[in-house]
């Protein structure tokens, strides 16, 4: 039987080495790396599918008031990453009670949307997502601690992913029973990947890698290590933390607007629906995409080019005048707006530190609730074209806030 061993490197970062991923869970990393994929795959149509809905339910209710529930599962699906993190951490939440708890309200919230409940579907829905986000890229990181922007990139991607095979029937043949069917399929899928993920002893590192020599090659690659490790409370002290929570906060406003009005803007049923699954599957192959060339450009000129993308792309939505026009515009919001979430975990522990890696992240994902709001307020209460040019800014404006960044303690030259 292999005996565990700790090693530290030098920096002082602490790695338990001599144990497989088998021998500790009995499962391989990869089945949990595809349990949490598929998780993600379920949990994302709340979001990324109720684009899809809003041309249906405007029988029942206004388009304000659509945004206004997507708007609020939004802030209720970010604000319970912290929590969830912290509760983790102190051991008081595992990942399959987790994902159970959260399989069970991402299924009720679309019963109860069928059911004509918008505030059903945007609180329990909203928290179901969010205890399903967070448990899924928490344990991933902890499974893959050698490769952890490519694998939370990767499972991240799986969220807007989810929605391109509900778009279609949604669009298309939307009826009685069709939300009832997808609560089932969701809570069914949600709540097998729970048996399956589990997370590894704490600072456990893969065998094959040597540690010590990867905390070396990393000192010399753009994306280097954090300087210390900062609490949750250090963290929201820097300058750096606020510039990031800012770019953060208007990159979920451009891609919440997207994704409710970008079917709207469109008079054609078809292709609204067509828009809106390119948009979803532009955003899950960009954040894959987005997170291998932060690997070799960094993290934070990535960032920037990705919302400088998503800016621009409003433009061309807007003075789009065909459909390849408008698919070409849905393509570039998706690679740019929605690919930030999946370098957040990266830029967070790289500038932050990894002791407290999954609070600091579940404080600046609560940007995402923040841009919620700024885009039902700004954005939603405006005609088509002032508010695709406002979104435009605000992407554009969110570059220039991430070009800002520098890691605390690190001069800039």
């Amino acid at each position: 039987m292999p005996v565990a061993t700790y090693v530290r490197d030098h920096v002082g970062r602490l790695y338990r080495v001599g144990e497989t991923d088998v021998e500790v869970a009995g499962r391989s990393r990869r089945t949990v790396l595809w349990a949490a994929w598929a998780a993600m795959l379920a949990a994302g149509i709340g979001q990324y599918g109720f684009g899809a809905l809003i041309p249906r339910l405007q029988d029942r209710w206004s388009v304000p008031e659509l945004f206004w529930a997507l708007a609020l599962w939004t802030v209720c699906q970010a604000g319970t990453a912290f929590p969830a993190a912290w509760l983790r951490q102190r051991n008081r939440l595992t990942p399959t009670g987790a994902l159970w708890v959260g399989a069970l309200l991402c299924g009720t919230g679309l019963l109860t949307l069928g059911q004509g409940q918008l505030a059903g579907y945007s609180v329990l829905g909203g928290i179901g997502a969010g205890l399903v986000y967070s448990t899924c890229l928490g344990t991933v990181v902890r499974w893959y601690p050698e490769r952890v922007t490519r694998k939370v990139a990767f499972v991240s991607a799986a969220f807007p992913y989810g929605s391109v095979p509900f778009v279609v029937p949604a669009g298309m043949f939307f009826g009685d029973g069709f939300l009832l069917q997808a609560a089932v399929v969701v809570t069914a899928v949600v709540a097998v990947a729970g048996v399956v993920v589990k997370d590894p002893p704490d600072h456990w590192w893969p065998p094959h890698v040597p540690p010590r020599e990867w905390a070396l090659d990393r000192a010399r690659v753009p994306n280097r290590a954090a300087l210390k490790e900062f609490s949750t409370r250090e963290a929201v002290r820097c300058g750096t933390f606020w510039w990031l929570y800012g770019g953060v906060a208007f990159a979920a406003a451009v891609s919440l607007y997207d994704l409710a009005y970008l079917p709207l803007f469109v008079q054609d049923r078809t292709s609204g629906v067509i828009a809106l699954a390119t948009l979803a599957a532009a955003t899950g192959t960009g954040r894959v995409l987005v997170g291998w060339i932060s690997d070799r450009v960094g993290r934070r000129r990535a960032l920037v080019w990705t919302l400088v993308t998503g800016g621009l792309a409003q433009f061309v939505v807007l003075y789009s005048h065909n459909v390849a026009g408008l698919v070409i515009g849905a393509t570039l919001a998706g690679f740019g707006t929605g690919c930030c979430y999946s370098l957040l975990v990266g830029v967070t522990r790289e500038y932050f530190g990894e002791t407290n890696g999954a609070q600091n992240f579940g404080v600046l994902y609560t940007a995402k609730a923040a841009g919620a709001v700024i885009a039902a307020i700004v954005l939603a209460s405006q005609g088509p074209a002032f508010a695709f040019v406002g979104a435009g800014v605000l992407g554009l404006a969110g570059a220039v806030l991430t070009a800002h960044l520098s890691q605390p303690g690190r001069p800039r030259l």
